[in-house]
C-alpha cells in the first residue's frame, strides 16, 4: 500500500516515495533518456528530509538522542529544514547553524518550523550568495561551540552513516523499483556525499555495470583532484573544495562531470519552462551533467539523477528573473 492510500500519523511518514519523471522534452534531440527523481516534492522540499528522518530515528533507537535533547546541525539550509520539520513533529528543540552566504529563504523556512537559526558571517573576501570551504569551516566551528555549550546532539551529516543509509535503503531502492532495474548511469551533485554513497552502493549491488558519476562545479572539482580556480561558484549545497568526504567510497566512483554556474542556471530554468519542474541550482547541475553524459560516452542509454530541492528556496536571488 502506498502512502497515498492511507492516513499518515504525521508528515514524517510522507518523506520519500517521490515520483521518477522522464525529461523527454529536454532530451528530444539527444539519444537516450534522463529520469529525474523529484526530491523537491518531499515535505521540506528537498532530498535532505530523508537523511533528517534517518539520522534522528537511528539516534533515538540507539539512545544517543534523549527525549527533549537539543539537536544541532551545520547546514546550507536543506538538511536544516528537514531536521526542523522532523524535530517539530518529534518534540526536539533544533538549532540550525548556517552561513550568511546561503539563500535567506532557507533560514525563513527553518524559523517557520520553530527552529533557532544561527547565521555565521562569511570569511573575509567571500561573495554573498556563494559559500566557500572557508565559509563552511567557520560554520563548523560555531556548530561545535553550540553543541558543547548546550550538551546537544549533533546530527553531523558529513560523518554519520545514517546519511548514506537513508539513500541506500530508500532512494536507490525506489529508483530500482520505479525503473524495474533499467538503469545504465547515475549522477549526482555532491555535498556531504551521502546521496551518492548510498545510491551507488545499492545500484552497484543490484548491477555492478551501472556507471556512477560525481557532479561538481567547474573550477571547484576538488573530489576529481582538479586545482581550485573558482571557490566562489554559485551552486549551493556542495562544491565546498573538500577533496575528502568520509562517506564516499572511491571504488564506487566511475567518473566525474563538471558543470559551470551558467550551465546549471540555464538548465534549471529550462526544467521549469520546458518540463514544469521548479527546482534549484544543484538540480540544474545534475540535469546538465546528465545531458553531457548522454551527449558523449553514454549515448542511447538511461541516466538517472535527482532534482534535489525546490526553486522556492531561491526566489530572492537572480536564478529566477
Amino acid at each position: 500500500m502506498s502512502i497515498a492510500d492511507r492516513v499518515l500519523p504525521s508528515v514524517v511518514e510522507a518523506i520519500g516515495n517521490t515520483p521518477l519523471i522522464e525529461l523527454s522534452r529536454l532530451t528530444k534531440i539527444i539519444s537516450g533518456r534522463i529520469l529525474a527523481k523529484t526530491e523537491f516534492l518531499n515535505p521540506g522540499h528537498s532530498k535532505k528530509d530523508r537523511i533528517a528522518r534517518q539520522i534522528v530515528e537511528e539516534a533515538e533507537a540507539s539512545g544517543e538522542l534523549r527525549s527533549g535533547q537539543t539537536v544541532v546541525e551545520l547546514t546550507s539550509g536543506n538538511t536544516g529544514t528537514g531536521l526542523a520539520l522532523v524535530c517539530a513533529v518529534k518534540g526536539y528543540p533544533f538549532v540550525a547553524v548556517m552561513s550568511k552566504g546561503n539563500s535567506p529563504e532557507r533560514a525563513r523556512m527553518m524559523t517557520s518550523f520553530g527552529a533557532e537559526v544561527v547565521l555565521v558571517d562569511q570569511a573575509q573576501g567571500s561573495t554573498p550568495g556563494q559559500v566557500s570551504g572557508e565559509d563552511l569551516a567557520l560554520v563548523d566551528a560555531q556548530t561545535r561551540r553550540i553543541v558543547q555549550e548546550r550538551g546537544a546532539f549533533r546530527a553531523d551529516q558529513f560523518a554519520r552513516q545514517a546519511n548514506s543509509r537513508a539513500h541506500y535503503l530508500h532512494t536507490a531502492s525506489e529508483i530500482l523499483e520505479q525503473t524495474r532495474g533499467d538503469v545504465d548511469v547515475f549522477c549526482d551533485f555532491v555535498g556531504s556525499g551521502g546521496t551518492f554513497a548510498g545510491c551507488t552502493a545499492r545500484l552497484k549491488e543490484y548491477r555492478q555495470e551501472i556507471k556512477c558519476y560525481i557532479v561538481e562545479p567547474e573550477g571547484a572539482a576538488a573530489i576529481a583532484g582538479h586545482p581550485i580556480k573558482a571557490p566562489k561558484h554559485r551552486i549551493q549545497g556542495g562544491g565546498y573544495s573538500m577533496s575528502h568526504l568520509d562517506l564516499l567510497d572511491p571504488r564506487q566512483v566511475d567518473g566525474f562531470v563538471q558543470v559551470s554556474d551558467q550551465q546549471a542556471m540555464e538548465t534549471t530554468r529550462r526544467l521549469a519552462r520546458e518540463e514544469g519542474l521548479f527546482t534549484g541550482f544543484s538540480s540544474g547541475a545534475n540535469v546538465a551533467a546528465a545531458i553531457q553524459l548522454l551527449s558523449a560516452m553514454h549515448k542511447g542509454q538511461t541516466v538517472v539523477t535527482l532534482l534535489n530541492d525546490s526553486g522556492l528556496k531561491y526566489l530572492f536571488g537572480d536564478l529566477w528573473r
